[in-house]
């Protein structure tokens, strides 16, 4: 960083590409990503019924501790508004995916559980995904190439935070 607060340090110029070259890159990246997560979305949708939102829901509830988070905790990790992750989370709780469980601790939480069936649905659902991925990521970028693209936009998540 320079010493200007939040602003980039510069290279050498000659080291720099062209503003059309930058925003091509960034623009690649982001139809990349788009065409790789549709293409997914729709292949889980497809294979095991779910859809986006419910899928993310499932994978972040599968991956936490005891299976559990607060509810307003997963609508913002799922970029949710209240009244869209109440709905999605309603559809969960419906088809016995997840329960709702108020915390012990603190009367104001309310945590999202992964029911038994929801455990099966959500491990299915990780198999399916990581097998897509495995022929969407893998298959035309190589071990390699997929760590280093996973590290870099870690590196941007990061960088980028709020």
């Amino acid at each position: 960083m320079s010493a200007k607060r939040g602003t980039p340090a510069v290279t050498h110029e000659v080291d720099l590409p062209s503003d059309d070259e930058t925003v091509t890159w960034w623009g690649l990246v982001i139809e990349g990503y788009h065409a790789t997560h549709a293409r997914l979305m729709n292949e889980i949708s497809e294979r095991v019924d779910l859809a986006p939102g419910s899928f993310d829901i499932l994978i972040r509830l599968l991956r936490s501790p005891g299976h559990r988070l607060p509810m307003t905790r997963l609508a913002t990790e799922a970029a949710l508004s209240s009244g869209g992750f109440t709905k999605v989370a309603d559809r969960l709780a419906k088809a016995d995916l997840i329960r709702r469980e108020h915390s012990a601790e603190d009367r104001r939480v309310v945590y999202a559980v992964l029911t038994e069936h929801g455990l099966a649905v959500a491990g299915e659902a990780r198999k399916v995904c990581a097998e897509i991925l495995r022929s969407r990521i893998l298959g035309p970028l190589g071990a390699q190439q997929s760590q280093s693209l996973a590290e870099a936009m870690r590196t941007l998540r990061t960088a980028n935070a709020a």
